[in-house]
């Protein structure tokens, strides 16, 4: 059984760090169920393993919390479903190649209930959504803005930190940094895609798309075969 909990408010992101710690140690010692956890946090930045000091473009104007997930800069804030997956990935298939692609697969499913397609690209970690509306790239290709990012850690197996969709945040916050050290691309949000959603709707189109990657014996082997 995995527990799925959404926190109202803003969950201050220390706590959060903390909260997930436990919650891993104790998964992994067996004492406690896995954990799907749905919160948002007052504007911060965070520094992933892989992160560059020269990407942190004003590092005055919100708190940086350096991490120890994978991945370069992120930024979280309100308007921004950051979700929390403290699953265990060693009863899972001992794959974090395929566990990171189901989480992607995850956010795909779920930007698909809004009518959008998500698209994964090599040697960019999130995912991106076509702007055929925006002028075209140098190289002619449409231009693309990344709607969520992806950042996970494991101890013992088991996972924390996780996926972050852009719903309706304030996108000027992501000024401050380069997000994931990638500066050809933008980002965007479901409402400035135009989609007038809320964040409830999208925590139902998270749950019900759920199952469906995680839980079927069939989206397993399609990840584990590729």
């Amino acid at each position: 059984m995995v527990e799925w909990r959404i926190t109202d408010g803003l969950t201050d992101y220390d706590e959060a760090v903390a909260t997930m710690e436990a919650r891993a140690a104790a998964i992994a010692d067996g004492t406690a169920e896995e954990l799907v956890w749905l919160v948002e946090h007052p504007p911060l930045y965070t520094a992933g393993t892989s992160a560059k000091i020269e990407d942190l473009k004003d590092p005055d104007r919100f708190p940086v919390y350096p991490t120890k997930r994978g991945g370069q800069y992120t930024y979280h804030g309100p308007g921004q479903r950051v979700v929390y997956v403290m699953l265990d990935v060693g009863k899972r298939g001992r794959d974090v190649r395929c566990f990171v692609q189901d989480l992607e697969r995850w956010v795909i499913a779920t930007l698909s209930e809004f009518g959008l397609t998500g698209h994964i690209r090599d040697g960019r970690v999130g995912v991106w959504i076509e702007r055929p509306d925006k002028k075209l790239l140098p190289d002619g290709k449409i231009a693309e803005d990344k709607i969520a990012a992806i950042g996970i850690r494991l101890r013992k197996w088991v996972s924390f930190h996780g996926i972050s969709i852009n719903v309706e945040p304030d996108l000027s916050h992501f000024d401050g940094i380069v997000p994931c050290g990638i500066t050809q691309y933008g980002v965007t949000s479901l409402v400035d895609l135009g989609m007038p959603v809320t964040m409830d709707d999208v925590d139902v189109a998270l749950r019900r798309s759920f199952d469906d990657v995680f839980e079927k014996d069939q989206a397993r082997e399609s990840c584990q075969t590729g």
